[in-house]
């Protein structure tokens, strides 16, 4: 078997530990310690991700979404493939280098995304984007550390509390979605959403999509129009 083949390290800002891409023939992995974030070939949860909540907007033009993380891109993949010309795609990334290693090693697992014109990336923390302009997108989509809980930094705990919730439900336009991606599911986040100004269903999704993989889930959670 092919070893692995260590490509770079970064440090994620606020967090403790370090991201690191590692390489085998063409798989690529980013793991923090021990766990493996994600893998370039296990996309179907985050494609997911982005289908559910296409459905849910489809009708309305020239749509604007914002994307919480950046990771290997297959959110962002899968959003283009179904969002119409008309539309815009804000990906917010928090570590420079995942930036980097989507226009550097990882370039062909991208496949050109990040030069489409509907896609503008901002480096920055995707709670700080949230609450810049109220009623400025009509979904948003987060996969964001490893779902409610945090695991790579702290912080990221503020996404996902209450003020993180109205924070978002203030960014949706009438009607908008808030989507998250999780690695477990969590009766209290959903409380949560329903407690925020959201009617929200959590969905089992696998991470090879229908060739199986682990369980992942993810919140479809719709803003209250009154």
């Amino acid at each position: 078997m092919i070893p692995w083949t260590l490509l770079d390290t970064a440090k994620v800002p606020g967090g403790n530990d370090e991201l690191r891409l590692k390489q085998r023939g063409s798989e690529f992995s980013i793991m923090l310690g021990t766990n493996e974030l994600m893998n370039s070939r296990l996309s179907g949860s985050e494609e997911a991700l982005a289908h559910l909540s296409c459905e849910k907007i489809r009708a309305r033009t020239g749509p604007t979404i914002l994307i919480g993380g950046l990771g290997m891109g297959f959110t962002l993949r899968a959003a283009l493939a179904e969002l119409p010309k008309d539309a815009r795609i804000v990906v917010a990334e928090l570590v420079p280098a995942v930036i980097a290693w989507a226009r550097g090693p990882m370039a062909e697992v991208f496949a050109g995304s990040l030069d489409d014109p509907r896609v503008t990336v901002r480096e920055g923390d995707v709670g700080v984007i949230i609450r810049e302009t109220p009623a400025a997108y009509d979904a948003i989509l987060l996969d964001v550390d490893n779902g409610p809980e945090a695991l790579t930094r702290a912080e990221n705990d503020r996404i996902y509390d209450f003020g993180g919730l109205q924070a978002a439900a203030r960014a949706l336009r009438p009607g908008g979605v808030l989507s998250v991606w999780s690695s477990a599911p969590d009766a209290g986040f959903t409380r949560r959403l329903q407690s925020s100004g959201f009617t929200a269903e959590d969905v089992k999704v696998r991470a090879n999509g229908k060739r199986g993989g682990a369980r992942h889930t993810i919140w479809i959670a719709q803003k209250k129009t009154s």
